[in-house]
């Protein structure tokens, strides 16, 4: 198989579903996914810091950029477990993280997502998995500015934190039923 050919079957999905260290630890163990990174998408503010998206005037997202090989794993797969790892009826509320930074979000980075996700949106919506409406919004990838580098990584170096033990590890092991 020639380099480009390996490179054509490498995808990138980015979604904002909550804290990224949450989301980074549920995809990152998915078959098929082979990079997961954190960062900020969807705002105003250029190379946004931490502390800059915590204010809530940057309107940067907290998400995950997710690097899949299309042929073992599909965008439809990755938003099958993205609606499935976080509450997306909730505005800007995830738990106790609270703020514009913690919306559900899908950004798309072509039509054919952009399509795959608005159909997925409307038939979860539509499926009674969820008792209220879905305000998750489906926008196209601008730009993703990765997130500083003690973020990376988080729940797999910082597994026995109390953030961690008390908010990840239960979101993982619900992942697994």
């Amino acid at each position: 198989m020639n380099q480009s050919t390996i490179e054509n079957k490498i995808e990138t999905a980015t979604f904002g579903a909550g804290c990224f260290w949450c989301v980074e630890a549920i995809f990152e163990r998915l078959e098929g996914v082979i990079q997961v990174e954190s960062g900020y998408a969807g705002g105003t503010t250029k190379d946004p810091t931490y502390e800059e998206v915590c204010t809530g005037k940057t309107g940067h997202v907290e998400v995950i950029q997710v690097s899949f090989d299309s042929e073992s794993i599909s965008y439809k797969q990755l938003l099958d477990i993205f609606w499935k790892s976080h509450d997306p009826t909730t505005l800007n509320r995830q738990g106790a993280d609270i703020g514009t930074q913690y919306r559900s979000a899908i950004f798309y980075n072509n039509k054919i997502q952009k399509k795959h996700s608005e159909k997925s949106r409307t038939s979860v919506d539509s499926s009674g998995m969820y008792t209220n409406p879905i305000v998750t919004e489906i926008n196209a990838l601008k730009k993703f500015y990765p997130a500083e580098d003690y973020h990376q990584d988080y729940y797999r170096l910082n597994r026995q934190t109390q953030y961690c033990q008390l908010v990840i590890k239960p979101k993982l092991d619900k992942m697994n039923n």
